[in-house]
């Protein structure tokens, strides 16, 4: 079912951990907020100018994560895998307070984030909460990347193709509802990479936080996790997830189907930019029904700005 209302945490919720491309541990503090303030990271190790709203118009590097800064160049990087919980756990309004420059990368996943949301459940607000809806085909083509999203009766479908040389990961493709598949698979799926890449991107300053604790590593024909995969297309699922978490950065959640293949951070977020480009693309709304299932689906369209 799709809400009609938009939602907070019912509670504080207090996570530590280390950041997977700063190497800098950090603690977050996510706490309820009201209606229509959106996710906002605060870095309260900074002490002016600190607060940076998860918009798709903040994002000003999107190289192996996701990273956001405010207009006095305060930034917060590695933000997708938590949108991520924040979109799949119905989470519309949230402070989240960090002392350090980027979000803990936890186990590398999404589910520490969701466990958490969960765990303190939310609370149902007053105002209502207002979707995105594609109204027409927008597409992107980038080399071999590709990503297109397309207009829906409800809910977010994500259909994802994922093709490396590296036989473990190979091809894998699988699609996504929202509204209606389980999602386990999906927040729990772990980041990963190739060993051979590994001296690369640590020698480009990245990855210093990261270790067989929060990141599959694959060499050759091998995992070198002692534990294997938690599913048997986590490869592409954790790039799902990190679509959706790009993707919450549109500030709404999103009535469309999403196609990406070999997509990442930087076609995400600029394909995003692409699709307000032009109002006539979508339009936002408000639901009156939402139960899909049931005859009548219907929804209101409300004449809403999107700001930053």
């Amino acid at each position: 079912m799709q809400e009609k209302y938009q939602k907070t945490l019912s509670k504080i919720i207090q996570l530590e951990g280390i950041g997977l491309h700063s190497g800098i541990k950090s603690k977050i503090k996510i706490s309820p907020a009201e209606s229509n303030t959106g996710i906002i990271f605060k870095r309260v190790d900074v002490k002016k100018n600190n607060i940076i709203k998860a918009n798709y118009k903040n994002v000003f590097s999107a190289k192996l994560c996701t990273s956001l800064k405010n207009k006095s160049d305060i930034s917060i990087s590695t933000v997708e895998h938590l949108m991520a919980a924040f979109y799949m756990t119905g989470v519309d309004n949230a402070l989240v307070e960090v002392n350090g420059p980027e979000i803990p990368i936890m186990d590398g996943s999404a589910k520490d984030f969701v466990e958490s949301i969960n765990n303190v459940g939310l609370e149902i607000l007053t105002e209502k909460r207002k979707y995105l809806k594609i109204l027409r085909n927008v597409e992107n083509k980038v080399g071999e990347k590709y990503i297109s999203i397309k207009p829906a009766s409800f809910g977010l479908e994500v259909n994802f193709q994922l093709d490396y040389k590296n036989k473990i990961i190979g091809k894998q493709q699988n699609k996504v509802n929202f509204l209606k598949d389980d999602l386990e698979d999906i927040f729990s799926s772990r980041t990963f990479c190739l060993f051979e890449d590994i001296a690369k991107i640590q020698k480009n300053g990245l990855a210093k936080g990261g270790s067989l604790e929060n990141a599959i590593v694959v060499e050759d024909t091998k995992i070198l996790n002692k534990d294997g995969l938690r599913n048997d297309k986590e490869f592409v699922n954790h790039k799902i997830l990190d679509l959706v978490g790009d993707f919450f950065l549109s500030g709404f959640r999103i009535i469309g189907n999403i196609e990406s293949i070999q997509g990442g951070h930087q076609l995400s977020t600029s394909f995003l930019k692409q699709m307000f480009e032009q109002k006539n693309n979508y339009t936002l709304l408000e639901l009156e029904n939402t139960d899909y299932k049931k005859k009548g689906f219907v929804v209101q369209n409300q004449k809403i700005a999107v700001s930053a």
